[in-house]
C-alpha cells in the first residue's frame, strides 16, 4: 500500500482552507526581500533574536526587538509585522508572532528565518552598518548556468 495514500488526501476545500490559513501567517525570505526592495509600505520586519545574534548579522532594514521586549513595543498598529529568528530549528519567531498578535498586531513569520535569508544570498547588515552579500547555497536558490 502507498505510504502517501494510506491516509486519503483532503478534499480540495479542506486543502484550500489549510494552505490559505498558513499563507495568512507565513511568508518566505524571497517575498520579504522583494517587498523590501520595492519599498512596499505597511510592513515592518522584526528580528526577535538576542543582541549577539543581531550583531552578527541581520536583514537590512529590520528592527531589533527581542521577544522579551515585545510587550513594550511602540510600533504602529497599522503595520503588518514580519518576525524572524535564527532558522527552522528556532521557535523564537513563533514566540514573537504570538506576542505581537496578543498586542493586536497583524503578524507573519518569515519562514526559514535569518538562516535561509543568508543561505539564499540576500544582503546582510552587520553591527557596524556594513552590508555584505555572501555566497548562495546551491541547495536553496537557483544557480546561474
Amino acid at each position: 500500500m502507498s505510504a502517501i495514500l494510506r491516509t486519503p488526501a483532503a478534499s480540495p476545500a479542506v486543502a484550500f482552507a489549510h494552505f490559505t490559513a498558513r499563507l495568512a501567517v507565513e511568508t518566505d525570505v524571497s517575498d520579504v526581500a522583494r517587498d523590501l526592495a520595492d519599498g512596499v509600505p505597511g510592513i515592518v520586519v522584526v528580528d526577535v533574536r538576542n543582541r549577539d545574534s543581531w550583531d552578527q548579522g541581520h536583514v537590512p532594514g529590520a528592527v531589533h526587538i527581542p521577544v522579551s521586549e515585545i510587550p513594550t513595543t511602540t510600533l504602529p498598529l497599522d503595520q503588518t509585522v514580519v518576525v524572524y529568528c535564527w532558522g527552522p530549528g528556532c521557535n523564537g519567531a513563533y514566540q514573537g508572532g504570538a506576542a505581537f498578535a496578543r498586542l493586536g498586531y497583524r503578524v507573519k513569520e518569515m519562514i526559514g528565518g535569518f538562516e535561509y535569508w543568508a543561505r539564499e544570498g540576500f544582503e546582510i547588515e552587520l553591527v557596524d552598518g556594513t552590508v555584505e552579500r555572501r555566497g548562495v547555497d546551491v541547495l536553496t536558490a537557483p544557480q546561474a548556468l
